[in-house]
């Protein structure tokens, strides 16, 4: 840790700037050869024990005893004290999470007779989490595709919802992007009802996991609340829910006799086989690719067929092996990586880079940029054009292969950061195009969402299958922020450069766009000021982002005009700006005593629940990641010599520390497990054209010590998990989070400080 403490202004001012190029330095060294980033994405051991499921299953025994070593050393080194696994670092334990890091440790050969956290596993699973009865749906399918458990233990999921239509009320493109490319494939292994060997043979009532279990002599238990209960709480679409689920399986699921049923799995298959990439992602996340192999295999498709050959590819590209183990990657995010990157590029001042064999900080945004501007997806395909068909493309994705899913936030940052390195591209057709994009990506209440527009049926989480309340996309504060940001500094970009009259048409849209995005977050707002993060942890997130964005569309010194606010055409009454103060105040009172901020992913548990959550309701230590979203967030509108600034900018100067840069080896399908003669090199296969897949470039890194003239390379602690996959389910730890969005605060520093030097800035406090 950097613990060299700084009194003064000026003292402070120099040590911002001394920080800023030592992780300007560190950005330098963590750049892969063609430009971009891409950190790890960390999540929880339920990822890659489902791959050691999916190799089992597929009889890729070579590769298990290959990587058992790694995988091993993997998922012993996320287990807690007391035996269990938790979905984040140091969180308590959860049930569904720690059964399936038992069972894929238990596939590799670890066993109670031989290791004592195999038995503190099983202590734990069955006292304290109640014994594999409790474990959640998707956790329940897994299992089942070993005869763990029976399949009458598992929702029905009938392949014919494949055939509603998009008008239906509910179709598959009424649910989340996430869920619907899940689901179609689990259609089809649901329709099968696979039981896959284990260790100990293959049997629909397997005994191998039989010590985790209360009384493994009931294993069907049931998977839904109780009538009753749900009567006494008027849950009333719940009980509809589940009543069709009881029809559908005392008829067996129409899996018999039912002649509509092929054509419903012809049709789920053409679905699936149409949404691999030719990378052989699906949707750029696993689950999706885990489930799309198994329907290959249980449809009659071969393992020397391309498109299960790079299936299993895409797979192995997901994979991060390090002196900690073999882990696979829920997601991977370069493009995102590389926006945020290339915008806290930008936010350094130029003064803050000066080693003269460093490369210059341009020139480093412009190499990202340019491969940022490779990925964005301008053809015709797409899942958000079934309800946005008018719409034109420009979106950007998330990962390297993903053309069916852009996503509006992802979209919004490279806006951001196109237009931060250069306000010229206000012009340009690819800010345009992206811009145009998330105006028809706008929700009917004046939000956006992640993926989907008005993709906000809630009442589908009652479904037996839904345990996570995740099958929608609603619109939420966090990303409406972000869009705020992004077309605001569009609108700045245009005046600054007088391009407004050449874009006027698209600029009347942007306002009117804006002034319903305003709206928006003044209706979902908290009684405490704050705003939900539905993308990141979680008031401190949301609330840095809504800052941000309405920074861009109000002047500090107009705020008490009685006259409204006029900024850029973006009409704001005084009720909604009022928004503002109550924000800023909601991040003051949750700043920690060493000046930085925290939060814990507990928060989550009464988020929508209660609107007045204080802001020490769940206290946390301070985290380099939500310390610079605090700072974002109240330096546009405080004086940098604000007491809370100060501490904060003190906090991130004084806990730089030195991170391992090394690259993580990429690792594939063991040979001895493919055919004879390898998978198939045919050009031709199911109608696919094969392609070589693109396979990440590891990271090329150079010392520092090589060059006296150049900074030390320092970056920030990132043990804690920041991000959000899921709330309360499926939480992520973004490497990269904990440098990029520092470097953001410390350039945002330094250029307010100039601002006030030269008069330019007024502090909003009072």
């Amino acid at each position: 840790m950097n613990r060299e403490k700084t009194n003064s202004g000026a003292d402070l001012k120099a040590a911002a700037n001394t920080a800023l190029q030592q992780a300007y330095s560190f950005a330098g060294e963590t750049v892969r050869p063609d430009g971009h980033w891409c950190g790890e994405l960390k999540s929880n051991a339920t990822i890659t024990a489902e791959y050691i499921f999916l190799l089992q299953a597929l009889g890729l025994h070579k590769t298990l005893e290959r990587d058992s070593d790694a995988f091993c050393r993997f998922l012993f080194s996320e287990q807690n004290e007391d035996g269990s696994w938790g979905i984040a670092p140091g969180h308590p334990g959860e049930i569904s999470t720690s059964t399936e890091a038992y069972l894929a440790l238990k596939l590799l050969g670890q066993t109670q007779e031989n290791s004592l956290a195999m038995q503190k596993a099983q202590q734990w699973i069955t006292t304290v989490g109640g014994g594999v009865e409790r474990v959640r749906v998707f956790t329940r399918v897994y299992l089942a595709t070993f005869g763990l458990l029976p399949w009458s233990a598992v929702p029905q999921l009938p392949a014919e919802l494949i055939f509603m239509p998009p008008a239906a009320m509910i179709n598959i493109y009424t649910l989340s992007s996430w869920a619907r490319s899940t689901l179609i494939p689990m259609l089809v292994v649901h329709h099968h009802q696979p039981i896959f060997g284990l260790p100990n043979g293959a049997s629909s009532s397997n005994n191998f996991l039989d010590e985790l279990w209360l009384n493994p002599s009931k294993k069907n238990v049931p998977y839904h609340n109780h009538f009753l209960n749900m009567l006494l709480k008027l849950d009333l679409v719940g009980v509809a829910f589940t009543a069709i689920d009881k029809i559908l399986g005392a008829l067996g699921g129409f899996r018999s006799y039912n002649p509509l049923r092929r054509r419903a799995l012809n049709q789920c298959m053409d679905w699936i086989i149409t949404h691999e990439e030719p990378s052989g992602d699906w949707a750029g996340i696993f689950p999706p690719m885990h489930l799309g192999i198994l329907a290959y295999i249980l449809e009659g498709y071969q393992m020397d067929d391309l498109l299960v050959r790079r299936a299993l590819e895409a797979i192995e590209r997901f994979a991060w092996h390090d002196e900690q183990g073999k882990r696979i990657q829920a997601c991977i995010s370069p493009v995102w990586d590389t926006v945020l990157m290339a915008a806290a590029l930008a936010d350094t001042p130029a003064e803050a880079v000066k080693p003269p064999r460093l490369m210059d900080s341009r020139t480093m945004r412009r190499r990202a940029l340019a491969w940022v501007k490779a990925h964005q997806l301008l053809d015709t395909r797409g899942d958000w054009r079934i309800y946005r068909r008018a719409v034109t493309p420009g979106g950007f994705c998330f990962e390297y292969d993903n053309t069916w899913y852009p996503d509006v936030d992802d979209t919004a940052a490279a806006v951001i950061a196109f237009l931060k390195d250069d306000r010229q591209t206000v012009t340009s057709d690819h800010v345009q195009d992206a811009v145009k994009w998330i105006l028809g990506m706008q929700c009917h209440d004046g939000g956006w969402a992640a993926f989907d527009a008005d993709n906000d049926k809630l009442f589908l989480n009652k479904i037996p299958f839904s345990d996570m309340d995740s099958l929608c996309d609603p619109p939420t504060p966090d990303i409406v922020g972000r869009v705020l940001e992004a077309l605001g500094i569009f609108m700045l970009s245009a005046t600054e450069t007088g391009a407004s009259p050449s874009l006027k048409p698209l600029l009347k849209r942007v306002r009117q766009a804006c002034f319903r995005g305003i709206g928006f977050l003044s209706r979902t707002q908290e009684n405490n000021g704050s705003w939900y993060g539905r993308w990141g942890v979680n008031y401190i997130y949301g609330t840095s982002n809504v800052l941000c964005g309405l920074a861009y569309h109000c002047y500090p010194d107009d705020a008490n005009d009685d006259r409204g606010l006029e900024h850029k055409g973006v009409s704001i009454s005084l009720s909604e700006m009022s928004m503002v103060k109550p924000g800023m105040q909601y991040l003051l009172s949750a700043q920690n005593v060493d000046g930085g901020w925290g939060e814990t992913i507990d928060s989550y548990k009464t988020s929508q629940q209660h609107r007045d959550i204080s802001a020490k309701l769940f206290p946390a230590p301070s985290t380099a990641t939500q310390t610079a979203w605090a700072l974002m967030a109240l330096i546009p509108y405080l004086s940098t010599t604000h007491a809370a600034i100060e501490s904060g900018i003190r906090y991130l100067v004084e806990h730089q520390t030195t991170i391992s840069t090394k690259s993580a080896t990429i690792v594939s399908i063991s040979e001895k497990d493919l055919p004879a003669g390898g998978f198939s090199s045919s050009k031709e296969s199911h109608g696919q054209q094969d392609s070589a897949p693109f396979l990440p470039t590891p990271p090329s890194y150079t010392s520092s010590q090589e060059d006296p003239l150049r900074p030390e390379a320092l970056t920030w602690p990132g043990e804690t998990y920041t991000g959000t996959g899921f709330p309360n389910h499926m939480m992520i730890g973004y490497s990269l989070y904990s440098h990029y969005f520092p470097m953001n605060a410390l350039g945002a520093y330094l250029r307010a400080r100039k601002q006030e030097e030269v008069g330019e800035k007024v502090d909003l406090s009072h």
